[in-house]
């Protein structure tokens, strides 16, 4: 049975409707491939509270539990693992988005994400940001 892996993810949505992606880095399972920034949650986190620390730690930007909207979820069955993905909309935060993991990033319309390399998971959600977008 392969492992259920619980990770919460987050559209960081700017001013001209351009969604966050972040490049994975090299030396990780699919390097290379653009994601919705976020983190595997602790056992002792709500996924609210794992983006709140995931967002700071990688992207040095602080983000308050109110902002975040549920957005949907996604559900993948990969090779080794099972991933469980809910996904939360923000538009406010404070700061200004910093690259701190040596990641990539790149502020993407929703309807030109379908150009970049994507992981699995990911690629679903595409059509729903673009519906609410």
């Amino acid at each position: 049975m392969k492992p259920l892996i619980l990770v919460s993810a987050i559209a960081l949505v700017d001013g001209d409707g351009r969604v966050l992606l972040a490049a994975r880095p090299k030396g990780k399972t699919m390097e290379g491939l653009w994601e919705f920034p976020g983190g595997k949650i602790h056992p002792d986190e709500t996924p609210e509270q794992a983006l709140i620390r995931e967002v700071k730690e990688e992207l040095d930007i602080d983000i308050h539990q109110s902002c975040l909207a549920p957005l949907t979820f996604a559900s993948h069955e990969y090779r080794d693992f099972n991933l469980l993905m809910p996904v939360f909309v923000c538009r406010r935060w404070k700061g200004t988005v910093q690259p701190l993991e040596g990641q990539q990033l790149k502020w993407v319309k929703p309807m030109k994400m379908r150009e970049l390399p994507m992981p699995p998971a990911d690629i679903p959600l595409i059509s729903t940001l673009i519906d609410l977008l």
